[in-house]
């Protein structure tokens, strides 16, 4: 929605492109865990995934409000 408003803003782009990399890639690596619980894996895996997706998402919306570039871990390049 920010990206919407500001288009011109090349920090606002930069942001929004990881964004949307990081919540696809947290998204396919959670599919995968919740595949992987028919074999007792993802009963481990999927929390750790979705606590991890939470605290980064946290993390780097308080580096944006403060105006720094913040650039998500475990990220598949999908946006250039």
């Amino acid at each position: 929605m920010v990206w919407l408003l500001n288009r011109d803003d090349p920090y606002v782009e930069a942001q929004a492109k990881d964004a949307l990399n990081f919540n696809i890639s947290f998204f396919l690596y959670g599919l995968a865990a919740a595949i992987s619980i028919i074999i007792l894996v993802g009963i481990v895996v999927l929390p750790i995934v979705v606590v991890t997706w939470f605290v980064l998402v946290i993390v780097a919306s308080v580096k944006a409000a403060n105006g720094e570039n913040y650039r998500y871990p475990f990220t598949i390049q999908f946006v250039s």
